[in-house]
């Protein structure tokens, strides 16, 4: 990995974790919480998923570009 790549994932990463203790510490009574908390995340792994892979592809394009 990258260290622009280690950067984006960490901060994704926080996001993440900050957003999910957020819902845990609003303390949802109906009980739904850890539904929306596991879709949610799933979501956000699914989307930095879709990113690091452009990122990655963007860094092999530029770099066969360099070698060329």
């Amino acid at each position: 990995m990258t260290k622009e790549t280690k950067i984006v994932a960490g901060i994704l990463a926080g996001a993440a974790l900050g957003a999910a203790v957020a819902l845990i510490i609003s303390s949802d009574k109906s009980g739904n919480l850890k539904e929306s908390v596991s879709d949610w995340l799933a979501d956000v792994i699914d989307a930095s998923k879709d990113r690091l892979a452009s990122a990655s592809d963007t860094v092999k394009d530029s770099i066969s570009k360099v070698t060329a």
